[in-house]
């Protein structure tokens, strides 16, 4: 297939942005986005969104986006995948390239949660769930959650602080990240002092959610501007997968298949091993979901994916420097966006411009982003070119 590159890549702040609207943060990640690309212009535009109908009142994104972007008359969709719409909408814009039906496509991933508070979001939030079994017997994300890593922990004799590091290392990554919400360092002491959100879950082990937008321009190598001067990533390997959406309906809702199943294809696909990954951005909107990507993936053992993190391996000097930008817990998660910031912060490593939190040497990145308890995942292989 034809070979994919990532020309360009904008982003906005992730935080409350009360004063902006869903199609202005998107327009402003599109835009520099192509002004990072050299001014290509795009045949197709595929939007990662999670909850607009529900919280901005507002379908037909694609629409939206490419009227308020003057791109009117190109393909537009919009991808809903939970929190891996955003990775989704990067394979779509991956497969549109790669198939040749599409010269240059914009991926943007876009959230508004502000439009709504309190209840309001918590409703919309909990649709990702299963409606009939889970989310009519008032079951959220964090309580789901938080049943998953009591389980775990009960399983696997996790101490109370066994999963600090996971906080203390994304937010530790955060600091140096200008677009991130949080950029201040946290302590243990902290973490065992913070406040219970849904136990075992603290307030540091459940990422907030937040608004934003971040873009990518996609196009073949050679039609990549003369002028342009961005080190070129491609993406050598993209794959999918799903799972049950309810929890009991698996076999072992301690092992996230889908993230085994879509880490493993797209590896396979560029000819990777994990020894040859030199960092991972993980869907760690809950520090449990972290810990099992990794066993997953098979950068742990399972059951030991807490005690990996523990052991100071995922921080930026570690075997596996991890969530390098501070993930999604510092960063923010802005729900169908979170997919494609992940990318854009892999981009940033790969062309060498982290500044502080850059990783020496780096040329290959694993991206994975999770649809609710991993009933989605989809993974990424994105690799520096010469």
């Amino acid at each position: 297939m034809t070979e994919v590159v990532i020309a360009g890549i904008g982003q906005t702040e992730v935080g409350e942005h009360w004063e902006i609207g869903l199609r202005d943060l998107a327009y402003a990640a599109i835009h520099e986005a192509i002004q990072d690309a050299g001014g290509l212009k795009p045949q197709a535009l595929f939007v990662g969104n999670m909850l607009a109908p529900n919280l901005s009142r507002q379908a037909h994104v694609g629409a939206l986006l490419t009227d308020y972007a003057g791109l009117t008359g190109i393909e537009a969709v919009t991808v809903e995948a939970a929190g891996a719409s955003g990775g989704a909408a990067l394979r779509q814009g991956y497969l549109a390239i790669a198939s040749g039906m599409v010269d240059v496509a914009i991926v943007v991933g876009v959230e508004k949660f502000t439009d709504k508070v309190g209840p309001e979001v918590e409703e919309a939030v909990s649709t990702v769930t299963d409606s009939d079994f889970e989310a009519v017997q008032g079951m959220t994300t964090t309580a789901q959650a938080a049943l998953l890593m009591k389980r775990y922990m009960h399983e696997n004799n996790v101490p109370a602080d066994g999963f600090a590091n996971f906080a203390l290392t994304a937010h530790a990554n955060g600091v140096a990240n200008k677009h991130a919400m949080f950029r201040k360092a946290i302590k243990a002491e902290t973490y065992a002092k913070a406040e219970m959100v849904s136990e075992p879950i603290n307030m540091f082990d459940v990422a907030p959610n937040a608004d934003g937008a971040a873009a990518l321009v996609l196009t073949r190598r050679d039609l990549i501007p003369s002028n342009l001067k961005n080190p070129l990533v491609k993406i050598a390997g993209s794959a999918a997968s799903s799972d049950t959406l309810a929890l009991h309906d698996r076999k072992d809702m301690l092992y996230f298949d889908t993230a085994q199943i879509s880490a493993g294809k797209a590896m396979k696909q560029a000819g990777v091993i994990l020894d040859q990954i030199h960092f991972f951005e993980y869907h760690d909107a809950f520090s449990i979901y972290a810990a099992l990507q990794l066993e997953a993936v098979g950068f742990a053992i399972k059951g030991k994916g807490w005690r990996f993190a523990a052991d100071g391996h995922i921080g930026l000097k570690g075997k596996l420097p991890c969530a390098t930008m501070g993930g999604m817990k510092a960063r923010g998660f802005p729900g169908g966006a979170a997919g494609v910031y992940q990318a854009v912060e892999a981009v940033t490593q790969l062309r060498g411009r982290a500044e502080a939190n850059q990783i020496a040497g780096a040329t290959t990145a694993l991206i994975q982003s999770l649809g609710g308890p991993a009933s989605t995942a989809v993974s990424h292989i994105l690799q520096k070119l010469d």
